[in-house]
Formats: C-alpha cells, structure tokens, sequence
C-alpha cells in the first residue's frame, strides 16, 4: 500500500498541469486571490507568476520566455504582439484601471499641492515601459502640471517599483489604485493618504489579456479571468468595470 501511494504521489507531480502568468506589476495583488479562488475548483493546476512592467514582460515574450497567458496594463502591448504572430486568438479586455494621487505627507491632497515647495520628489511610473505611467502623464499634463513638476519626478520602471519609491523615497507618488490592497499600502487611509485622481483628467486603462499557447487548462484559467466572479474580484480591488 505505502509503494502504491508513493507511486501515485509520484505520477502526480509529474503530470501536474501547471499555467505560466506574464502579469502587469498593477495587478500583481488582484492576481493572487483570482489564481487562489481558481485553484479551489482546480488544485491539481499549478499556476506560475511572474510580475513586471507591460513592456518588459512583453519583450521577454518575443524572445522566446514560455508564458502561456499575458495579462497586460493596457491593450497596446497585446496588440502588438498579435501583430508579430503571438497569441492564439484575439486579445480580450479583463479590466479598467484607475489613478490614485499618494501621500504620508501632504496634508491637502490635490495634484496642484504638487507644486508646493515641501513636495521635492514625486514618484510616478515611467511612462515608456509602463502603461500607468502614460495615463499618469496625462493627468498632470490636463493640469498643464507635467512640465512644472518635471524635475521633482523619480520615475519606476513598472507601477510596483514606484509604490517602493513612494514609500521610501519620494514625498508623494500617482499609484494604480488596484495596488492599495498590497501589504506595504493597505494600512493607508482614503481620504488622508491617497485620493482618486479626478478620471476627466485622464483615460483610465483599458487593461488588455492574450492567451499564448493552447491546452485545456489554459483555456479554462484564460476563460475564469473573464467569468462574473473574476470581475468581482477585480472590482474588489479597485478596478473599474470594463
């Protein structure tokens, strides 16, 4: 009996199926609970994570890095890879994204206190690699802001890395509000510590997902992030229904 149980826990882990993520460092939270809530229905389906900025995932996918779905901030980045012959159907929208403006120091949080003299460093997603960091451009430049506030910038290679700079470095920060669920953020107050960027001001993302490779449990993982209970947790997180 021991050996039979040995050999089945044996072929178990060989055949565990197992789906590889490429996920955009703002749904870096959101993503966790949805592989926890999947694996509930599916344990014997291992799912990967790998977190980063859209630009980057997306030039690891064209050389050859083996994700099997790319959950991308924006739409652009899918699009283009479709166009370079990946993915095996069309890119699907999963969410919308929104902006929220972060302080521990502020005491009036509005965009133009960022021309305030106390505020020396401003933390913000770079906007070549990342695409909150586009829409946060945006933003400030509705406000005809981006160009005074120039040289205060720290910019973060994805939204993950400026929610570090925010925290360490900067005196205020423009965040993807679906990050102030993370550990580092979600002791912070609305309304003390952050604020939602007013969304006249800017195109909130229009967050895009390409599905890379075949196989059955792929396509039920790929087809669970488009499901009613996957949109409620997005929701939950701070996205805004697409």
């Amino acid at each position: 009996m021991k050996i039979s149980l040995i050999l089945i826990s044996f072929f178990t882990i060989i055949y565990a199926k197992t789906i590889n993520l490429a996920v955009a460092a703002n749904a870096s939270e959101v993503i966790k609970e949805l592989a926890n809530n999947y694996s509930k229905s599916y344990s014997d389906i291992k799912i990967n994570i790998s977190v980063g900025s859209s630009g980057k995932l997306s030039a690891q996918i064209i050389n050859g890095a083996p994700y099997d779905i790319f959950l991308s901030a924006d739409k652009k980045y899918p699009l283009e890879l479709k166009k370079r012959g990946f993915g095996v159907k069309d890119y699907d929208i999963y969410a919308r994204g929104a902006l929220v403006l972060f302080s521990t120091k502020m005491s009036n949080l509005e965009l133009n206190s960022l021309l305030s003299k106390s505020i020396k460093k401003i933390a913000i997603a770079n906007d070549k690699t990342a695409p909150y960091g586009v829409v946060t451009k945006e933003a400030l430049m509705s406000l005809k802001l981006y160009n005074k506030l120039r040289k205060k910038f720290i910019y973060g290679e994805s939204i993950g890395q400026t929610i570090i700079f925010a925290l360490k470095a900067a005196d205020a920060a423009i965040l993807a509000r679906s990050q102030l669920k993370s550990v580092n953020l979600k002791k912070y107050k609305e309304g003390k510590n952050w604020v939602d960027i007013n969304r006249t001001l800017y195109t909130p993302t229009t967050q895009a997902m390409l599905q890379l490779q075949n196989g059955e449990e792929i396509d039920s993982f790929y087809n669970f992030l488009l499901s009613k209970k996957a949109k409620e947790i997005f929701k939950k997180y701070g996205y805004l229904e697409n």
